[in-house]
């Protein structure tokens, strides 16, 4: 089977473009508008882009009318946003922010959840969640789709400040993540989570590259 996607309709009656590029973390994205309005939301397409320094990207579909995200525009015109590791315990809660709701509601109460506030910017970050980072927006490149909600913007940032909860440490200092158990976006309305790892090491790599890939400074 094979297609082009530009100019045919998928043979199969679910489309399986998103459900290849997987497991997706889950960019799950707080931020405040100029006038204080906070903002939850959680986003598919989100990923580490360097490390030296820290630095991250999302990218955001417009609605079918045209509008821009509110966490696209809070982070252009505020300069921050940050970004909450969504996990299996939070799950319910990611769900019901991901919910298109009116500029007055807050996702936070309807979620449930509490908001604790950035060190550099008043962001409200999910305390219950056991990671964050406090991220400064650099800058925004737009891509015009096929369709009003083809189009994307993607937002580039750096990550100023990381939050770690001590409690998710494993004795020498790495993240416990099958304690954590992060969540990840798989395509149709499927997810998956993260409870097995896995090591490998690759053969011959020297002293300095192996260190890097174990995320030991230089």
């Amino acid at each position: 089977m094979k297609y082009d996607p530009s100019t045919q309709k998928s043979p199969l009656p679910f489309s399986p473009f998103k459900s290849c590029t997987v497991p997706r973390p889950i960019g799950w994205l707080s931020s405040v508008s100029p006038e204080g309005q906070e903002n939850l939301a959680p986003y598919s397409q989100w990923q580490n882009l360097t490390f030296d320094p820290p630095m991250v990207m999302f990218s955001a579909n417009q609605y079918p009318d045209g509008r821009r995200k509110d966490t696209v525009l809070n982070a252009e015109r505020t300069g921050w946003f940050v970004w909450n590791m969504a996990t299996y315990d939070l799950r319910e809660a990611v769900n019901i922010s991901a919910m298109a709701l009116p500029p007055h509601e807050n996702e936070f109460e309807r979620a449930g959840l509490t908001p604790r506030y950035a060190d550099l910017h008043p962001v409200p970050m999910v305390a219950e969640s056991p990671v964050h980072f406090e991220c400064r927006y650099l800058s925004t490149h737009r891509m015009r789709g096929d369709s009003d909600v083809g189009t994307i913007d993607i937002v580039f940032a750096k990550v100023e400040r990381i939050h770690i909860d001590e409690d998710i440490l494993t004795s020498d200092g790495k993240l416990d993540i099958p304690k954590i158990k992060p969540i990840a976006r798989m395509g149709y309305y499927d997810y998956t989570v993260v409870t097995d790892t896995f090591e490998m090491r690759i053969p011959q790599a020297s002293e300095g590259e192996a260190d890097g890939l174990a995320g030991q400074p230089a």
